[in-house]
């Protein structure tokens, strides 16, 4: 692909980028230098109930700063709860905002700090203004390895009402401090580690053939395509090995970035529908979806393609450049297998007549779509989610 583009980009990251073992321990110092007067911890009711959240209070205690907790979430996020976080944590006027946990408590913790002491939130979340701005300091700490969301501008809620997930961004949901602790990721169930996981790989693969790609982005994808197939099994079947966690924090953090500034394409596009009408996972409908669309994209991008295929250790396709597509494709359905995760929409309890609704959502996708190097129309996409409802050599 060539790199000539007629665009300018910039490159953003968090202020402070901090990733390793025992890096959870400088939370209190982060807090001290953002001068906090009043913290908020954004969490879920699964992490509180486990009590990641009390170690958080436990740990910032000798600090005696007043403290608050919002752990009113459970599931993906609607842009309904965080109307009610903005409205909670502004009349509690917190200037440090820690959000801690997988994707949906990051996207809540960094939307809220940005939209507090707004005056009217609704142009923000249905996308007519970006937040230009915000005051409240930010610090996110996940606690899986997967969405890359304590380091993109980007954040994903439920519209309840068009049942479907939309994205709000902006470069101010970047935190002042990102902080990777592979220890945090410890407890992550196997599912949640397998469907975190793939959606990292996702970010990496489809942020390295973007449009918007770049040399410096794709260096970021290609670092995290490199980590991925070492560590992705054994942290999903053996939870504790902690070096192949720290190996999926890295391959999360640094797609993560990879997104931030390349953005992503047609798997996330088709995969945002299912998750408003049928609540699927995010990262299991892009582990699902992944192969079926590459078989069709790929076509554009067999360069690409041959560079993933060598990422991955699938062999060198030089002398039959054509058939790298196949590997990577026959690699992306083999994860599925090895991971537990499923293989075909009929197994999630999809409809196979709601599938035209489906390609009819997904085709208005097209901050994501016009960032895929291959045109797909409605009816593409349509068959994309037929061959993806039947799963591999479904009839």
């Amino acid at each position: 692909m060539s790199i000539a583009q007629n665009i300018i980009q910039d490159f953003r990251m968090p202020t402070v980028f901090r990733v390793g073992v025992g890096a959870f321990t400088t939370l209190v110092k982060e807090i001290e230098e953002l001068g906090a007067k009043k913290v908020a911890i954004v969490s879920d009711k699964g992490l509180e109930k486990v009590g990641v959240v009390q170690k958080v209070l436990d740990h910032i205690k000798p600090l005696s700063v007043p403290t608050i907790t919002y752990t009113e979430i459970s599931g993906e996020p609607t842009f309904q709860l965080l109307r009610e976080a903005v409205l909670t944590l502004d009349a509690e006027k917190c200037d440090v905002i820690i959000g801690i946990g997988g994707g949906s408590a990051l996207d809540v913790a960094k939307a809220t700090a940005a939209l507090c002491g707004k005056d009217d939130i609704t142009s923000y979340l249905n996308g007519e203004k970006v937040v230009k701005s915000r005051t409240v300091k930010c610090i996110l700490l996940p606690t899986t390895s997967g969405t890359g969301s304590e380091v993109t501008m980007n954040a994903i809620f439920g519209d309840e009402e068009q049942q479907v997930k939309r994205g709000i961004v902006s470069p101010v949901f970047l935190p002042d401090v990102a902080i990777i602790d592979p220890e945090l990721t410890i407890s992550c169930p196997a599912r949640v580690t397998a469907a975190s996981g793939v959606d990292a790989f996702t970010h990496a693969i489809e942020s390295y053939i973007a449009i918007k790609a770049t040399p410096l982005t794709k260096v970021y994808s290609e670092k995290a395509m490199k980590l991925f197939p070492s560590n992705i099994t054994r942290a999903v079947h053996n939870g504790n090995d902690l070096d192949a966690r720290t190996g999926m924090s890295w391959v999360s953090s640094l797609a993560g970035v990879a997104l931030a500034n390349a953005g992503v394409g047609a798997v996330h596009a088709l995969a945002y529908p299912l998750g408003g009408k049928y609540h699927i996972e995010h990262g299991v409908a892009n582990a699902l979806l992944m192969p079926f669309v590459f078989e069709v994209i790929g076509k554009t991008c067999t360069e690409e393609m041959m560079e993933v295929a060598s990422f991955l250790q699938l062999g060198d396709f030089k002398s039959q450049p054509s058939e790298a597509l196949k590997a990577v494709v026959d690699y992306m359905y083999q994860l599925l297998e090895d991971l537990d995760l499923p293989t075909s929409l009929s197994e999630l309890g999809i409809e196979e007549e709601s599938l035209p609704m489906l390609a009819e959502q997904a085709a208005k996708i097209d901050r994501l779509l016009s960032n895929t190097p291959y045109k797909l129309n409605e009816q593409k996409i349509l068959g994309i989610y037929q061959s993806a409802f039947k799963g591999r050599g479904g009839n």
